[in-house]
């Protein structure tokens, strides 16, 4: 037996503490791996009755986030600040949730749970213009408002209740009404989140009936937001140092220069028009052209080309020198449909609006349009997409329509085409103007009337009016991420808060009877005007991630890809190529082989996120035996729908500046995107 020398005896010490401090070390890592993989691996809270959807709540005003439950004290949250619910414990007297802005496993801390409320679905609500229709009144109790939808003449029904709250005299059951003027979204609030909704018969028309909630105005002012900034330069204060820009959008095609050469004339004119009415230094001119593929045809030269840019001319004349150079095509275009939706999404995403507090374009052309399934289309977009983004951004479209003889065979889909992109929601009437000859007399005088009409409603945008072309009626601004300074982040996260609904200044009515108005309080109100039933009174947007928008884009690709296989074998069954595909979705088997299922929507492709939405989708009510019935062309226009919803959903996950955080701290994925109802399958 060798003996151990007490240098020997030091060294084996020195190892095995050496190799117990190795093994905590070990160990000490492992357990915050461990511990890590854990926090990772959490998930929210599912909803009842769901199997992806998790549970959400909105934060009430004075809400604090603590460290740990029945914790005094805590770190204030800005009122209706998004979170996902990962735990519920009792504490100190109150039920608490554990919290997190994500859901992908971190969370931020515990709220107390009534100092919340839950929100089932992401869906936001704006109010439309009120010119031309009553105030909407907001009752304390859905029944209230379905019992003037279902009274024989809803519009006296509901007289005597409008009268008395717009007197001052009150309702008992009315608790708001919707302010007098339009909201203006970038110095009051006014989108709100949707708590539920549900959907009435009136009148012949369907109605939403849905129950909102709102911050109220307190003491004459909004409550206070943490991080709040100065307005942004599109509000109406901004608009005093007011000017516009009128681009136009025309047609270089050959028959084309005798309107080219007019509408120069007719800029001459405007400019004497804006100038008369002392708005000539504010107003300042655009012009693009366009034509079609010229892969087709490579001697057109251009799809779409900016010749005069708002932001680079000084006056009329500098805009008539700069397009100086414009002239007619040298050869025919491929069809006679050409591609005026180039030219207006290059207005769109080619010219900074920014600085215009009123928008215009006035698209002039006397072909159709390329629709967004022909390979010509170089946007792959229909009227209803380009019009949406139009609308993002504020501005008025008029389409100056040249109804010519060679254009007889194309001409109703044409006007069908220009009638869509022109809607606006603040007119009554799309702002499409046809030349009902084609003659250049009647395009001068018409474009001339356009120039007092156009004149006038500079004016007004001047002024901060909610107008077709006023910057009041665009999105709010987008929000940069990259490289940002902490004074930058925190204007934007003040923006993206905005921008989906922290608050609305409410006129409410407990004042009437000396009581005070609750920080945070709910209300039911009618998507449709009680007297006129054609007028939406509100606007809904839903609230999509991008793991939602991905998703829905797969499930669209789905359907297409199943029908265009049904109609190139000619035998297959529409039914049993979705479920085959839907299968590699990881959707629902037990609902996807359900022999009961007869309509798209109950094979349970489509998310959760929109079982409960308040509208109707076509495609997820299509039967089996639809499909077998319809011609060739009916199916094919379908699968047309779905293609262009495919491009549209490209467009809106391109579209970075428009992705917003719901809570401050929001990650990445939980962004959230505000995708309009009629985009939706």
């Amino acid at each position: 037996m060798r003996h151990v020398h007490q240098k020997d005896r030091t060294v084996v010490d020195l190892s095995a503490r050496a190799a117990a401090v190795v093994l905590a070390l070990v160990v000490l890592v492992a357990l915050v791996v461990n511990a890590g993989a854990q926090q990772a691996a959490r998930s929210p809270l599912l909803l009842d009755g769901k199997k992806t959807l998790y549970q959400r709540v909105l934060t009430r005003p004075g809400a604090v986030l603590a460290a740990q439950p029945g914790e005094a004290g805590g770190k204030p949250v800005p009122p209706l600040s998004q979170y996902y619910v990962y735990d519920r414990k009792p504490a100190a007297g109150r039920d608490w949730i554990e919290v997190g802005v994500g859901s992908r496993g971190h969370t931020d801390g515990w709220i107390a749970a009534d100092a919340t409320l839950p929100w089932k679905q992401q869906m936001a609500l704006a109010f439309t213009n009120p010119a031309g229709r009553a105030r909407t009144l907001l009752f304390d109790k859905r029944d209230a408002v379905v019992d003037i939808l279902k009274a024989p003449d809803p519009g006296a029904a509901v007289a005597p209740i409008q009268k008395a709250v717009e007197e001052g005299k009150g309702d008992p059951r009315v608790i708001s009404i919707e302010p007098e003027t339009f909201i203006d979204i970038d110095k009051q609030f006014y989108l709100l989140p949707i708590l539920q909704a549900t959907e009435e018969s009136s009148q012949g028309f369907r109605a939403r009936v849905i129950e909102v909630a709102s911050i109220t105005k307190q003491g004459g002012t909004a409550p206070a937001t943490p991080g709040q900034i100065a307005p942004t330069p599109n509000t109406a204060d901004a608009l005093k140092a007011f000017s516009a820009a009128i681009v136009f959008v025309i047609d270089s095609t050959i028959s084309m220069e005798p309107y080219i050469d007019r509408t120069r004339e007719a800029v001459r004119r405007i400019y004497d028009t804006v100038e008369n009415a002392g708005l000539g230094r504010q107003v300042k001119f655009g012009l693009i052209a366009f034509r079609s593929s010229t892969k087709a045809v490579p001697k057109l030269e251009y799809v779409a080309k900016v010749f005069a840019d708002p932001n680079k001319v000084t006056s009329g004349q500098d805009f008539l020198d700069k397009v100086a150079t414009l002239k007619e095509a040298t050869v025919s275009s491929a069809r006679f449909n050409e591609d005026p939706y180039a030219g207006v999404m290059a207005a769109v995403k080619d010219i900074d609006w920014s600085q215009f507090g009123g928008r215009y374009i006035v698209l002039i052309t006397d072909a159709g349009a390329l629709e967004g399934s022909d390979p010509l289309s170089s946007t792959g977009l229909d009227a209803g997409q380009v019009r949406l983004e139009l609308q993002r951004l504020g501005i008025g479209l008029y389409a100056l329509h040249l109804q010519t003889p060679e254009g007889k065979a194309t001409r109703n889909q044409a006007t069908s085409q220009y009638k869509e992109l022109s809607r606006n929601p603040n007119a009554d009437e799309p702002l499409y103007v046809p030349v009902k000859t084609g003659s250049v007399e009647e395009f001068g005088a018409l474009i001339d009337q356009l120039a007092t009409r156009i004149t006038a409603q500079v004016k007004a945008a001047s002024k901060g009016e909610m107008v077709p072309g006023s910057a009041r009626t665009a999105a709010p601004a987008p929000v940069p991420a990259a490289n940002a300074t902490p004074a930058q982040v925190q204007a934007q996260l003040a923006a993206a808060t905005d921008q989906v609904g922290r608050a609305m200044q409410l006129a409410w009515l407990g004042r009437l009877q000396g009581t005070a108005a609750p920080p945070l309080f709910h209300a039911w109100l009618s998507d449709r005007a009680f007297a006129q039933p054609d007028k939406a009174t509100t606007e809904v947007r839903v609230l999509l991630t991008k793991n939602q928008l991905s998703d829905l884009a797969q499930v669209v690709t789905t359907v297409l890809d199943a029908g265009e296989k049904s109609q190139q074998t000619g035998t297959a069954d529409f039914f049993d190529l979705i479920r085959s595909a839907a299968a590699n979705l990881a959707r629902d088997p037990a609902r996807l082989n359900d022999p009961k299922a007869t309509r798209l929507g109950e094979l349970g492709l489509l998310g959760e996120y929109l079982d409960d939405l308040p509208y109707k989708s076509d495609v997820m009510a299509l039967t089996r035996d639809d499909w077998a019935s319809w011609s060739t062309s009916e199916q094919e226009e379908l699968l047309d729908r779905l293609r262009r919803k495919l491009r549209l959903y490209q467009l809106f996950n391109d579209d970075t500046g428009r992705w917003v955080a719901l809570a401050p701290g929001a990650e990445a994925g939980d962004t959230v995107y505000p995708v309009p109802l009629e985009a939706l399958p």
